[in-house]
C-alpha cells in the first residue's frame, strides 16, 4: 500500500462530520489539489467519546458513499502502541505508531556499538543537497542518537511487527510519531532516526518528528518562523536523501502533527514543498469539534445555549480538562470570560470569540483553547449535543468544510 504524496488528516470527535470534511477534499481535488483525505481518531478520544475504532470507518465509508467518492481514503489508527494496538487492527490501514514516551529508552549496549559501527561511514563532512553547509558529524554524535533514539526505534518495530502478523506487510501504511516530546530532534538526529528505522525494517510512509516552537492545540504557531522554516527545509532534505541512501520507502514523507491553525507557517511549508516537489501530510484534529461548536452559536437559539452551556461547564472543569494536554495549550486563566458573561453574549460574540480569525480583535485564543479539549463535555451531554448537531446540520457542515478548504488545504498545498 502506497501513500500518495500529499495527504490531509482530519479529526472527527463525534463522527458525525464525515461529508462535511469530506466536501472539502473533494472540492480541493476539483480545483487541481490532489490529496488524499485520512479519517484519524485516537485511542484517547474513542475513551473519552465512548466510540470505538470501528465507528471511524464506519463513518469514512458512509462519507465516500453519500458523496459519490470513488478516490483513495484512509483510516489512520492515531498515536497507537503496543498497550491499545489490537482494537484498531480491524478498522486500521493507516497506523501512527507513537514512541515519544520511548525516547532515551536504555538499549543494550551491543545494539548502540553496532548501529555505530554501521553507520561510521557517515563520519566526517556529510553534505546533503538542499542544506548549505555540510553536516560535522563524529562517532558520538551518532552514539548519542543511537542512546536517545534506538530503544523507541526498536519499540515501534515490536509494534509494526504486531500489525503486520495480523494484517499482512501491504496492506497498510507506517507512520511513525515522535512529536509528543519536549525537545525537538535536529535534522542530524533525524538523520540516523530514519537510519534505525531502515536497519529494522521499518518501512516507514511518514514520519513525525519534533519541531522547535510551540504546536498548541487549535491555535497558531508559537515560535520563530523563519527559523521554523528552515529546520523543516533541512529536515525534508535529509529524507529525500534518506530515502536513498538507507533504501526506504520512495513515499516517505514528513508528518506535521497539530497542524490545525497553524496559519503563520502554512506558507513556509508550501514554499519548501514546492524546492524539494516533496510530499507532507498534515494531521488535524479538534479544529473539526470547534466548528461543530462556532456552528451551534452561529445558529443562535437553542444551538447557542448549547454552546454556552458547554462553556460553562468546561471553565468549571478547567483542571481535568487540561491536565491530558499540558504540553500543547497555553491558557491563560485571566484571559478566560466567566461563565456569566459569555451568558450574556450574543450569537455573534460567542462566534467571534471562538473562530480563529487573527484580524478579529474579539477573537480569544484561551476561550479557544479551552474549549478545544473540553470536548468531553459535549461527550458528558450525549444525546443533547448529538441532536443539536443534527439540528443545525447545515450550518455546522458549513462551517466544517469552509474550514477545512479554505483555512487548510488551499495555504498549505497551493499557498493561496
Amino acid at each position: 500500500m502506497r501513500l500518495e504524496k500529499y495527504s490531509f488528516g482530519h479529526g472527527d470527535r463525534f463522527g458525525q462530520q464525515g461529508n462535511a470534511q469530506l466536501s472539502a477534499v473533494m472540492q480541493a481535488q476539483a480545483n487541481g489539489i490532489n490529496i488524499v483525505p485520512i479519517w484519524n481518531k485516537s485511542h484517547r478520544e474513542h475513551t473519552i467519546i465512548g466510540t470505538n475504532p470501528m465507528d471511524t470507518r464506519f463513518e469514512a465509508d458512509q462519507a465516500a458513499k453519500d458523496c459519490g467518492y470513488t478516490g483513495k481514503y484512509y483510516v489512520d489508527a492515531d498515536h497507537i502502541n503496543l498497550g491499545n494496538v489490537d482494537g484498531f487492527l480491524e478498522s486500521g490501514d493507516f497506523f501512527t505508531i507513537d514512541v515519544a514516551e520511548a525516547i532515551g529508552k536504555p538499549c543494550d549496549k551491543e545494539d548502540i556499538d553496532a548501529f555505530v559501527k554501521s553507520c561510521e561511514t557517515y563520519v566526517g563532512s556529510l553534505a546533503i543537497p538542499g542544506i548549505d553547509q555540510a553536516i560535522k558529524i563524529t562517532s558520538d554524535d551518532i552514539e548519542a542518537a543511537a542512546k536517545t533514539f534506538l530503544g523507541a526505534v526498536k519499540e515501534a518495530r515490536v509494534i509494526y511487527k504486531t500489525i503486520s502478523e495480523k494484517k499482512g506487510t501491504d496492506n497498510f501504511i507506517t507512520e511513525v510519531s515522535m512529536d509528543e516530546t519536549e525537545r525537538p530532534q535536529s535534522p542530524t538526529e533525524l538523520f540516523f532516526i530514519l537510519a534505525a528505522l531502515a536497519q529494522e525494517g521499518i518501512p516507514a510512509q511518514t514520519i513525525a518528528p519534533k519541531f522547535s516552537g510551540r504546536f498548541n492545540k487549535g491555535v497558531d504557531y508559537v515560535g520563530n518562523v523563519s527559523q521554523f522554516e528552515e529546520e523543516f527545509c533541512q529536515d525534508v532534505a535529509v529524507i529525500e536523501t534518506a530515502k536513498t541512501l538507507f533504501d526506504l520507502p520512495e513515499t516517505l514523507k514528513l508528518s506535521i502533527h497539530s497542524g490545525s491553525d497553524k496559519f503563520s507557517i502554512y506558507g513556509p511549508i508550501n514554499r519548501v514543498l514546492k524546492q524539494f516537489d516533496a510530499g507532507i501530510h498534515v494531521k488535524t484534529a479538534g479544529t473539526t469539534w470547534l466548528e461543530e461548536i462556532i456552528g451551534l452559536a452561529e445558529a443562535d437559539g437553542e444551538g447557542l445555549a448549547l454552546a454556552k452551556i458547554v462553556y460553562r461547564k468546561a471553565l468549571a472543569k478547567a483542571d481535568a480538562l487540561c491536565a491530558p494536554y499540558a504540553t500543547v495549550i497555553d491558557i491563560d486563566r485571566q484571559c478566560l470570560p466567566s461563565a456569566e458573561e459569555v451568558n450574556t453574549w450574543t450569537s455573534r460574540q460567542y462566534v467571534e470569540a471562538l473562530r480563529h480569525d487573527l484580524n478579529n480583535p474579539n477573537y480569544n485564543l484561551h476561550f479557544r483553547q479551552l474549549l478545544h479539549v473540553g470536548y468531553k463535555i459535549a461527550a458528558d451531554l450525549g444525546p443533547d449535543y448529538l441532536d443539536s448537531l443534527r439540528q443545525y446540520e447545515a450550518i455546522v457542515a458549513r462551517n466544517v468544510s469552509h474550514n477545512i478548504l479554505k483555512r487548510h488545504i488551499e495555504p498549505i498545498f497551493s499557498g493561496l
